[in-house]
């Protein structure tokens, strides 16, 4: 009994998860609107809410209904480019944002920027919006559930 229970509440638990960072590296992005050579950042939240429910087994991974990403348009972090022989190769620093939930790609550059800024605050606002409004929309779905299991367990 506790493992449906578990099974049940596990994907929406990571499903809040996933959204809350990133809410966070959206909000970031907009925090950094005017931060000179700032790449903006986000998550593929689909491919990283199917990694979750495969990695805890779950065949749910199919059914998941979110809005497809272009992540062509995404670049994983990764090494760094030098451009000269005497620049440093290393890796960019850990994530802050990063819960272990998912992984932040950047996003590439919309619309020109003299400073070498990447964030649009159009499409960040929207993205900021829409997360927001999606996870409101798993916390009354989460609710649901309770409710249901609530009204099996007292017979009601």
């Amino acid at each position: 009994m506790l493992d449906k229970l578990d099974g049940a509440f596990s994907f929406h638990q990571n499903a809040l998860k996933l959204r809350s960072q990133r809410q966070q590296i959206l909000a970031a992005n907009i925090a950094n609107a005017d931060t000179p050579k700032y790449k903006a950042r986000d998550i593929d939240f689909k491919a990283e809410m199917q990694k979750v429910v495969g990695a805890n087994g779950m065949n749910t991974a199919t059914n998941i209904k979110t809005p497809s990403m272009n992540t062509d348009a995404l670049k994983m972090t990764g090494t760094l480019n030098t451009t000269a022989k005497n620049h440093m190769a290393g890796t960019p620093t850990a994530n802050p944002f990063n819960t272990g939930a998912g992984e932040a790609m950047y996003r590439p550059m919309q619309q020109g920027s003299v400073d070498g800024n990447t964030v649009d605050m159009d499409v960040e606002r929207n993205n900021f919006a829409d997360n927001a409004v999606r996870y409101e929309a798993s916390i009354l779905m989460l609710n649901g559930a309770i409710k249901k299991m609530m009204t099996a367990i007292t017979g009601q």
